[in-house]
């Protein structure tokens, strides 16, 4: 009776563990079902921007100095003791206002003298003149003879070179004496004097007794690469950009610490030669300098707008990556909506944007958005994102 009752339990057990498998079999049937069923996700969206020709204003930003564009070195012409100065050190002055006095007592005594000596010699010219002149009658009638006539003729040019001489030396004399009132050339500013009152100071000396610099207008010097110039006049050369006619281009100016000068200056010219040291070229900008914000020596940056390529392409920064080489690259849409990597060249920011030298041109379209799921060769659904750049 116990073996029948275990050998009915065990045909029980074996029928309920077939049917928990059937069970399981049938469950996972219908999963797997239903994930061959499930539709593939979409392909990601890609935000791109149509590429566009455009005029394009060609810039270079290159590091600078302010020079001044005159600088006046005071120095006294002729030697005395200094009695006053005449002006604020720190201050402006203007071209012939008196900046010093020298003593005049030794050089207004030296033209008195010759002022006197002129007036001698002009009444000994009155003198032998009438004397020739009476002497030639009486030549001529043999009352007297004729080297006395040729000595009174002689006598009269004598004088007249002596008065020539006299004539000079008082003009010297009169250089002198406005000599010791010292001048200065130009407009400008004028610094710290290098002598007081009561000091002695001799012509053509070494040190100067002050300095007066023109601060207004102000010209910036500038050292472009000379493959850059090169670069620039190839393209010009071959109407890829426009250069004004007269071969001044505007320059924008940044001080020191990053801000921007509020007035733009003009470029004046270029050095014809390349430095052999730095292998770059000198340009100078005229700018104006109105507050005197800019000073001699001062560093800067200049930003020179050197032409517009009338079809330029821009692509926005945010597209372009580098691949392990270096190198820009971007991925471009194709027909079939695949992203394709693509390798371009690149030149100046503009603004966000790159300018594209090579490997883009109207029409292509760039991806801009969602660039993490894209892939290349990947499939992806385009979104027109051109108004938003």
């Amino acid at each position: 009776m116990l073996n029948f009752v275990t050998s009915s339990s065990s045909r029980s057990l074996g029928l309920r563990a077939a049917v928990s498998l059937s069970a399981i079999a049938l469950a996972l049937s219908a999963c797997d079902k239903k994930t061959a069923a499930a539709p593939a996700p979409p392909p990601p969206q890609v935000g791109f921007v149509t590429i566009k020709t455009q005029p394009v204003t060609r810039t270079i930003e290159l590091p600078g100095r302010a020079e001044a564009v005159m600088t006046a070195a005071i120095e006294p012409q002729v030697t005395g003791v200094l009695l006053k100065r005449l002006f604020t050190e720190g201050s402006e002055v203007k071209a012939g206002q008196q900046l010093y006095q020298i003593d005049p007592s030794t050089y207004q005594a030296t033209y008195d003298s010759d002022k006197a000596t002129l007036a001698y010699d002009q009444a000994s010219l009155v003198a032998a003149r009438a004397k020739s002149a009476r002497y030639r009658p009486l030549a001529q009638a043999q009352a007297v003879s004729g080297q006395d006539y040729d000595d009174a003729v002689a006598a009269t040019k004598e004088a007249e070179a002596q008065i020539l001489i006299a004539k000079a030396a008082l003009e010297q004399a009169s250089i002198n004496l406005t000599y010791t009132k010292v001048l200065s050339p130009i407009d400008g500013h004028i610094g710290a004097s290098t002598v007081t009152p009561g000091a002695l100071v001799t012509a053509n000396q070494t040190t100067a007794l002050a300095t007066v610099t023109q601060l207004d207008p102000i010209y910036i010097d500038v050292n472009e690469p000379a493959t850059a110039l090169l670069s620039l006049e190839a393209a010009a050369a071959s109407g890829q950009i426009q250069m004004e006619p007269d071969g001044t281009a505007p320059v924008s100016i940044k001080l020191d610490d990053g801000s921007a000068y509020p007035i733009q200056g003009k470029l004046q010219f270029g050095e014809v030669t390349v430095s052999p040291t730095t292998g770059t070229v000198l340009l100078r900008a005229l700018v104006a300098n109105p507050n005197h914000i800019l000073l001699p020596g001062m560093f800067v940056r200049g930003e020179l707008t050197e032409g517009v390529d009338a079809k330029g392409i821009l692509v926005p920064q945010q597209a372009v990556s580098h691949n392990t080489k270096g190198d820009p690259t971007v991925f471009l849409l194709d027909s079939s909506n695949k992203a394709h990597l693509t390798v371009i060249q690149t030149g100046d920011a503009v603004g966000a944007n790159w300018i594209v030298t090579s490997g883009l041109k109207a029409g292509d379209r760039v991806a801009v958005d969602g660039l993490l799921s894209v892939s290349d060769n990947g499939a992806v659904t385009p979104v027109d994102e051109t108004a938003k750049f």
